[in-house]
Parts: C-alpha cells; sequence; structure tokens
C-alpha cells in the first residue's frame, strides 16, 4: 500500500516547524509539540466559543444573543507529552460547554486506562507511579493510584455474579496458588479458575475464586455457583486430577462427562521413571493415547505395561486411569484433540503467573484486582483469535447422539 504523499501546504508548515523549533532528537519534537498543544487547543476552544455565540470575535455583524464572551480561565491540563496550560474561553451567561475540553476533566491522556493496563501487566503502584512521572511528567501519588485501580472492584463484582449462558460444551478447571499477606502471616491460596467454550466455541472466563486451599467442596460450592446463576448443561469438563472432583462436578451436572487431563498423567508418571528414560517412555505412551481406534490404543497399551514393567509406579497411574483413555474413543477426533489435555486453562494460569510473581500480596481484592484487569486483557484477544477448527468440532457434537437432543434444546 502506498503511503498518501503530503501536500506542499503541509510540508512547508513542517519546514516551518523544523526551522522555528531547531529540532534535532526525539525529545525536541515532544517538547515543541508541548509548547504548541496549549495555544492550539485555545483556539480551537476559541472556535467553539463562536459557534455556541453565533458570531466570532471582533465581529461588526449584529449579534442576535445577548450573550457575550467573559474572558478566560487557565486551566491546568495532563497530556501525553505532559503538563500544559490552556486558556478556556468563559461567556458571561455560563452557558458555553466546550466539547474539546469539558468542565471539570483535566487529564486528556487517558491515563486512567494505561493505569489499569500497566496494573494487568503485574506494575505495582509505585513502579506505576514512577512511570507516569517519567513518561508523561507529572506525579501520581501512590495513593491515587489505588484510588483508580480501587474502582475496578465494583467491576469486579458485577463480572463474578453476571448471569452466565444456558449451555457450554468445554469446561476446563484449574487452580494456582497465589501470596496473600493476612493477620501478620503470608499464606499461599488457592485461585480458582474455570474457562469455558460456549455452542459457538467462543471463550469466556466463568468466574474466579480464592480459597485457602484447594478442595473438593470447594469445587461443589463453584459448581453450585455457575448453575445458581443460569448454567443448566454442561458437555464435558476436563480436569487434572482433584479427588472427588468427578463426583462433585456430577451431582451438579448429572449428564457431564468428566476426563482427565493426559498431560497431567503423563507427568506424574514420570516422577517414578529416570530421566534419561523420559523420551523413550513419553514416546511410548503416546502410541496409546493417540491411536487410530479403541482397539488399537488397548494393544498398544498393553505393550506399554509389559516395556515398562520394571517401573510399577509409572504403570500403575496408568492402570487405575486407563478408562479415561478409554473414554478417549468414544468421540471423534476433534472433539479428542479438546478434552485430552487441560493445556487451554493452563495458558490461561500462565498469564495470570506473570501479573503476580511479584510477591506478596496486601490482601485478597488485591489479587483478585490484578487478575480481573488481566482477564480483561484476555478477552481483547479471544475476541480476534477464534478457537481453530470449531465448525469440525461442532459438527462432531452435533452428530453424537448422546448431544443432539442436548443442542436442540438450548438453541430455540
Amino acid at each position: 500500500m502506498m503511503k498518501k504523499k503530503l501536500s506542499p501546504k503541509k510540508e512547508k508548515l513542517i519546514q516551518q516547524l523544523i526551522d522555528e523549533f531547531n529540532f534535532e532528537t526525539t525529545e525536541d519534537i515532544h517538547e515543541g509539540l508541548k509548547e504548541l498543544l496549549g495555544p492550539l487547543m485555545g483556539n480551537m476552544l476559541k472556535s467553539e466559543l463562536d459557534d455556541h455565540l453565533g458570531y466570532k470575535e471582533h465581529s461588526q455583524d449584529k449579534k442576535d444573543t445577548s450573550n457575550r464572551r467573559n474572558g478566560y480561565n487557565t486551566k491546568k491540563l495532563k497530556t501525553k507529552n505532559g503538563e500544559i496550560e490552556v486558556q478556556v474561553p468563559r461567556d458571561r451567561e455560563s452557558t458555553f460547554e466546550p466539547k474539546l475540553v469539558p468542565k471539570r476533566k483535566r487529564d486528556i491522556s487517558n491515563i486512567e486506562s494505561k493505569i489499569l493496563s500497566m496494573y494487568a501487566k503485574g506494575m505495582s503502584q509505585r513502579d506505576i507511579s514512577d512511570t507516569i512521572d517519567d513518561i508523561y511528567g507529572f506525579e501520581l501519588s501512590h495513593d491515587t493510584v489505588s484510588k483508580i485501580t480501587e474502582n475496578v472492584l465494583e467491576e469486579l463484582n458485577e463480572w463474578q455474579n453476571r448471569p452466565l449462558k444456558r449451555f457450554y460444551t468445554f469446561l476446563f478447571v484449574d487452580c494456582l496458588y497465589v501470596t496473600v499477606r493476612k493477620d501478620y502471616e503470608v499464606k499461599n491460596y488457592a485461585l480458582y479458575t474455570i474457562l469455558a467454550y460456549d455452542a459457538d466455541g467462543k471463550k469466556d472466563i466463568l468466574g474466579i475464586w480464592l480459597n485457602e486451599s484447594e478442595s473438593k467442596h470447594k469445587w461443589m460450592q463453584i459448581f453450585d455457583e455457575i448453575k445458581a446463576r443460569g448454567v443448566e448443561d454442561i458437555l464435558f469438563i476436563c480436569m487434572d486430577g482433584v479427588s472427588g472432583l468427578e463426583q462433585g462436578a456430577k451431582s451438579i451436572f448429572p449428564e457431564v462427562i468428566v476426563q482427565r487431563c493426559i498431560v497431567h498423567l503423563i507427568r506424574n508418571s514420570l516422577k517414578y521413571v529416570p530421566s534419561k528414560n523420559y523420551k523413550p517412555f513419553t514416546k511410548s505412551i503416546k502410541k496409546v493415547y493417540s491411536a487410530p481406534s479403541l482397539k488399537a490404543a488397548q494393544s498398544e497399551f498393553e505393550n506399554f505395561k509389559k516395556t515398562w514393567s520394571s517401573y510399577p509406579g509409572a504403570v500403575s497411574i496408568w492402570e487405575r486411569n486407563f478408562h479415561f483413555v478409554e473414554q478417549l474413543f468414544d468421540f471423534g477426533s476433534a472433539v479428542r484433540k479438546i478434552i485430552y489435555t487441560t493445556n487451554p486453562i493452563e495458558s490461561v494460569n500462565s498469564s495470570f503467573r506473570k501479573v503476580i510473581k511479584k510477591g506478596a500480596f496486601p490482601n485478597e481484592n488485591a489479587v483478585l484486582k490484578v487478575i480481573y484487569l488481566r482477564i480483561t486483557e484476555l478477552y481483547t484477544k479471544w475476541n480476534s483469535r477464534p478457537i481453530s477448527n470449531w465448525a469440525l468440532v461442532r459438527n462432531q457434537l452435533d452428530m453424537d447422539p448422546r448431544f443432539q437432543s442436548r443442542f436442540r434444546k438450548f438453541s430455540t
């Protein structure tokens, strides 16, 4: 795409600016723009007042209003190039409402959204304050930054209690641990997260919850909560093997299929295998869960048990959980590819870890704020990145007699 050529008039103006300000560095350019910004905005505000009054300043034409100009107020504004002064014109009847710089607004740099973005990336309030000073040339106290981020709590509360969709195809559940100060102690709290795919393959995080530990009882409470928020049916829940979670989920959603994460089973079984054998061991078990059919998987599993019988601890894990491997072959290959791993929720948790690694949080709300802001950033990414091959997944689910009636029920 060809760049649009500047008009001779604009080129002349740029040259005049270069001659006037003697630009040599990018800092010179920013300072020059800062110097020009105040008068430029002042002239634009004068034009706004002309439109409001219906006549230009010093005009000899007949004036159709008794309202007149009434001097100026000096207003300090925070901008991307630092603090500037602007002369805001007044009228006698005080009916002029500037659009360029609305009354009571002193920050035209969208600084609040920038602060929230920095907070979402895990920066401390002190770091944010210092960064604002470095980049924009004005100071924000830690209290100001704190107040801005505190406004997120109300939004977070609304999001956490929002009504949910009636039907989800896949849920991925997992926990990570975050350090919080409480009662003069530093404790590790479990942060529960549920990632969901709806019937159209769109991602959503249904909620985040903090608890002093991960337990099946807390998961039951969470499933009960999302049901109360409107969820009526779920096809699959993919989890990492929390004891009792499967029974807890089915007590709330009786028809749900709970699938154990194969990747977690691999990690757990490798604890019993010498590191020199990691590669051949994982290659051997991959032949089982990636087999083209259930019969082939069962045959490969017999070979696997014979080959690795010298590591009974590793083999025992697969024997106890082989029904989860067999369950995979009840579904089409596209569906299997989604449910065999909890990688989608682990990717979310990886994003969370980037913003909680700075150390202990002063309280639970501080954790929830930064995680919620991180979630809003994830939503922005997900809007432009739909789940790949969703049409194939949806077709395989639609063709399955176990799911057809449930799809029809919630698509009407």
